[in-house]
């Protein structure tokens, strides 16, 4: 049987666009953490790094799902160098402040620009879509992307501490606007690939794509997953803490990452009957159901098994939602719609490490492990209530389309056969 992951590789060009959106995707796992990093060596104050940190998460939040409008507009080869340059002479900016020790505004002033970092993930997405729309092969390029993504948050934020703690302060960010640049210059040289400029449909003018109620729907979807994830984090180093073993911590989260990106690749092999929106009810339950046995651990090697299992449902929650945004969103809006989720899924993150910790610094670890509970079930709720909106929406832009079903779709637009 072929490796179906050998196969979208295959087409002339994927190798190219991949291995520089890599690169260009770091900085999003490295560059808040690397600001708490350096704030906190430099200035030896938490709440100051916490709150910077925040500003450039919250004006990434806003920002990015503009630069993702304005490249489905003009195309990723005007608009992605722009904007990474805006983010990389942020920070440099926050880094010189840094050195010079000004006065604490001016980090926050340059947290502002820094978050207009560009979503490599949702550009390189936006480049598999153009390659294998209509495509089985589409599905087991989203697939592989959910790995890279799950990869870049393993590797970045650990890169990121090492260098600002063994090199200097200010290496981590330093780092992040290293590969911002460098990636970027990459990917948009790739102009074999890049998607095509469309006339905007008259359904994502004025606020954009996310005037679709199905795509505020998925945006919601990984909001509620992000909680998850984000909960997790913080009360895994609560609990390994009060176990004491704190360094276990890395256990757990590994464990975390593992089963999402093993079920992330076996899913991508998969040729699933059903359609997304009934695949995406099965992955959310999944998801809300291995939430529970959270309150049941009682030491490193169970709460590690609990994490593993529900890393197993993340991915292919993310890949069909992603899947669905491909078939509801139009192409000429295509790169802002996955943006919008992605940007979902950060603040959902943040979301559920602040309500975590408040919890935990409350009640304890197993309030903290109430909050994923609660989020599990609020996943469901979401999918399992709009899913007949979800399938209107999906039949309504395959009548559209004039697609049939993925398997059956038309096959002229796969580059390799």
């Amino acid at each position: 049987m072929p490796n179906p992951y050998a196969q979208i590789f295959a087409a002339p060009g994927a190798k190219g666009f991949t291995a520089a959106g890599l690169l260009g995707r770091m900085p999003v796992a490295m560059t808040n953490i690397g600001i708490i990093t350096m704030l906190s060596i430099t200035a030896g104050d938490y709440a100051l790094a916490g709150a910077v940190a925040a500003t450039f998460t919250l004006s990434m939040a806003v920002i990015t799902p503009q630069v993702s409008r304005l490249a489905d507009r003009f195309g990723q080869r005007r608009i992605l160098p722009l904007a990474a340059g805006v983010s990389v002479a942020g920070l440099c900016l926050m880094l010189l402040c840094v050195q010079l020790e000004l006065p604490a505004w001016t980090y926050f002033a340059s947290a502002v620009p820094a978050g207009c970092m560009p979503s490599m993930s949702a550009m390189a997405r936006a480049r598999w879509t153009e390659l294998y729309r209509s495509s089985p092969r589409l599905h087991t390029a989203y697939s592989f992307e959910s790995v890279a993504d799950e990869l870049t948050f393993i590797t970045g934020p650990a890169l990121s501490v090492v260098l600002s703690t063994m090199a200097f302060a200010q290496a981590g960010p330093l780092a992040s606007a290293a590969f911002l640049a460098v990636g970027v210059l990459l990917f948009a040289a790739q102009r074999s690939t890049e998607p095509p400029v469309r006339g905007a449909d008259e359904t994502t003018r004025g606020a954009g794509a996310i005037r679709s109620l199905p795509l505020v729907v998925l945006a919601l979807t990984l909001l509620a997953g992000g909680i998850i994830v984000g909960a997790v984090d913080v009360v895994a180093v609560a609990f390994a803490e009060s176990l004491g073993v704190p360094s276990a911590t890395g256990i757990v989260l590994s464990a975390y990452a593992l089963g999402s990106a093993i079920s992330g690749l076996a899913f991508g092999a998969l040729n699933l009957p059903w359609r997304p929106q009934r695949a995406l009810l099965a992955a959310v339950a999944g998801t809300g159901l291995t939430t529970l046995p959270f309150l049941l651990v009682g030491d490193i090697w169970t709460l590690s098994a609990a994490v593993f299992f529900a890393g197993v449902f993340f991915a292919p929650m993310m890949i069909l939602v992603m899947t669905l945004i491909e078939k509801v969103v139009p192409p000429s809006a295509l790169t802002e719609g996955m943006t919008w989720a992605l940007t979902g899924l950060t603040i959902g993150t943040a979301t559920g490490t602040f309500a975590a910790g408040l919890a935990v610094e409350r009640a304890g670890t197993t309030a903290g492990f109430l909050v994923t509970v609660a989020a599990g079930a609020l996943i469901v709720v979401i999918v399992a209530v709009c899913l007949p909106m979800l399938g209107r929406a999906v039949r309504r832009a395959d009548a559209v389309r004039g697609e049939a079903r993925p398997e059956e779709g038309d096959r002229a637009r796969d580059p390799i056969g």
